[in-house]
């Protein structure tokens, strides 16, 4: 199969087109670095360059800068949403002038999509409510959902905070861990809804091959923890000498708008869907999970 995917080169990317190569598929990625191709990989700047007789088989929207790549200002709030939603309306738009449309178009959204509920287990059916996170998933998942029109299957990806060894959120959530330092942020009890890496790509490959399944799906492991859940698991496989909270205020002030946003709220939420559809997670708990990415 051919997929065409956009965000390549970031840290699902990376993970998704080793496993699509490894399995025999050809990949075109699009991606502002310059890259030289590799055997089943092909790099481009600008999906212009595309012909429109080219044929892809699925199309990966994973397109996006990092939500915690910087201070929220208001200049880089801007480049978070116009990285999402200008490259998902540029998909679209080649979708629409391709001479053969893929078949099915797996887009990237986020658990965001929400908003804040407290301890509510959420399932693709909850409501939202109002916040930056939430208005850009909206905003996001609608741009994708125009290619229903063409007669696109459109899959949203809800992802969690995904889990991996070498890069994403793990490295700065681990980090205090290797100086000896147990840690959780605020009050320790909002809810971290978190998936292993592996599991996104199997999930991609899942909704992929099951023609019957579209619309959103929350791409987080069965069993989300607290922060301070989070920490007592990091305990068991890191040896610690202090145990201590990040207090609210001093996350506000080190990162600004982010902190109530991101870290000091959080989301409860169930791979409803997924497992109504018969996933099964390689990593459905945290230990298990935390175990493969700090093994040695």
């Amino acid at each position: 199969m051919h997929y065409l995917i956009t965000g390549g080169t970031g840290f699902i990317g990376g993970a998704l087109i080793d496993a699509l190569v490894a399995d025999g598929h050809r990949a075109t990625v699009s991606t502002r670095q310059s890259l030289a191709d590799q055997s089943g990989c092909r790099y481009i700047a600008d999906l212009a360059e595309i012909p429109a007789d080219t044929r892809f088989d699925a199309v990966v929207n994973l397109a996006g800068a990092s939500l915690a790549g910087s201070r929220w200002t208001r200049r880089y709030k801007q480049e978070i949403v116009a990285s999402r939603l200008d490259t998902t309306r540029e998909v679209v738009a080649l979708c629409r002038r391709l001479d053969q449309r893929p078949g099915v178009l797996l887009s990237a959204s986020a658990i965001g999509y929400y908003g804040h509920h407290g301890d509510e287990l959420l399932d693709e059916d909850s409501t939202g409510t109002p916040g930056f996170s939430r208005t850009l998933c909206l905003d996001w998942e609608n741009a994708a959902l125009e290619a229903v029109q063409l007669g696109i299957r459109v899959c949203l990806l809800r992802l969690g905070v995904v889990l991996d060894r070498d890069g994403g959120a793990m490295v700065e959530m681990a980090r205090p861990f290797r100086f000896g330092v147990a840690n959780w942020l605020g009050s320790g009890r909002q809810w971290l809804s978190w998936v292993h890496r592996q599991d996104v790509v199997a999930a991609i490959g899942f909704l992929q091959d099951r023609e019957d399944l579209s619309g959103p799906f929350n791409i987080t492991a069965p069993e989300p923890v607290t922060s301070r859940g989070f920490c007592d698991a990091m305990k068991k496989h890191r040896r610690t000498l202090v145990t201590a909270a990040v207090p609210a205020p001093v996350m506000r002030l080190l990162v600004g708008e982010m902190a109530d946003e991101l870290l000091l709220n959080g989301q409860r939420v169930a791979p409803a869907r997924l497992q109504a559809a018969g996933f099964e997670f390689q990593y459905p708990r945290l230990d298990g999970a935390l175990a493969d990415i700090l093994a040695e």
